[in-house]
């Protein structure tokens, strides 16, 4: 694989970690709100996958329009009745929280489908190639896959910018005090930003699903990715999330394509560096706001 391949492979890759990351960004953007199991939640929406195939012997794709309105749901209800009860000026507890959501999401698929890997067969999707310039080829599932991440994040801010309950979050994400003087119900705001949250990571999880196998103790390396690619973007920002996650793909790909003698680069340790690099001369993220003070 060339440089350049490597490049195009990188930038399709930061399509899926920008889905992971989606969700992380809007719910901290709105509510300043850390999800400790967002990753343990892709794998739940994996799972849920595997069983809605095999139960109404579906494609996975078409799977998707069942686990995310399960998944949205539980992110509303879990928002509405448990979540809001930890939200204030102290982040702890929501930390713990959400620390603790993704333990019991972990031995919960333990118990239910075993530490056995699995997967999710898409079909010939997943093979197929449109070949470029000399020996660069794209697959068209990873495409696809940033397609989706862009109209996702081109729907999110449309809601934003063009919808009553867009502005809505960006006023409760601005004061939410003042937001409750003029009416609106912070509450049930938070309740529908999560509900979008797990929507979208649950259509990461599927994806993933079907791009590799997976466990139930795979989230924790999803939740650091989506991590990532929020920091690297910037805190908040849905284009930075897009962003991040383009460059940690690339970051990714290009360090596996490091020479052997240099293979403490490679992988996703050169995307951790690029992390950190980032975290230190630019804590607010690429297109992240410079702090004023």
């Amino acid at each position: 694989m060339s440089w350049v391949n490597a490049i195009v492979q990188g930038v399709l890759l930061g399509g899926l970690f920008a889905l992971f990351a989606t969700g992380l960004s809007l719910a901290f953007g709105v509510m300043r709100f850390v999800n400790l199991a967002h990753g343990d939640l892709a794998i739940l929406g994996a799972f849920l996958a595997v069983s809605t195939t095999a139960t109404l012997d579906i494609n996975p794709f078409l799977s998707l329009f069942v686990v995310v309105p399960v998944m949205a749901a539980a992110g509303y209800c879990l928002q509405r009745f448990a979540f809001n009860r930890t939200i204030g000026e102290d982040p702890l507890p929501s930390i713990l929280v959400t620390f603790g959501l993704g333990v019991v999401i972990q031995n919960a698929l333990l118990e239910r489908y075993t530490a056995d890997s699995q997967g999710l067969d898409a079909g010939e999707i997943e093979t197929r190639s449109l070949q470029l310039a000399g020996d660069i080829a794209v697959g068209w599932f990873p495409v696809i896959v940033l397609a989706v991440a862009v109209v996702v994040l081109i729907g999110l801010q449309l809601l934003l910018s063009r919808t009553r309950i867009g502005r809505a979050f960006r006023a409760t994400s601005d004061d939410p005090a003042t937001a409750r003087l003029m009416g609106i119900n912070d509450r049930n705001i938070y309740a529908v930003v999560m509900a979008i949250a797990f929507g979208t990571v649950a259509v990461a999880g599927v994806f993933l699903g079907i791009r590799q196998t997976f466990g139930p103790n795979d989230g924790p390396a999803q939740l650091i990715f989506g991590f990532e690619a929020v920091v690297i973007g910037g805190l908040g920002s849905l284009w930075g999330t897009l962003l991040g996650g383009v460059i940690l793909g690339v970051a990714q790909t290009v360090g596996n394509q490091i020479d052997v003698e240099y293979d403490f680069l490679s992988g996703p340790l050169f995307g951790h560096l690029i992390f950190l690099a980032v975290l230190a001369f630019r804590p607010t993220g690429l297109l992240g706001a410079r702090s004023s003070k």
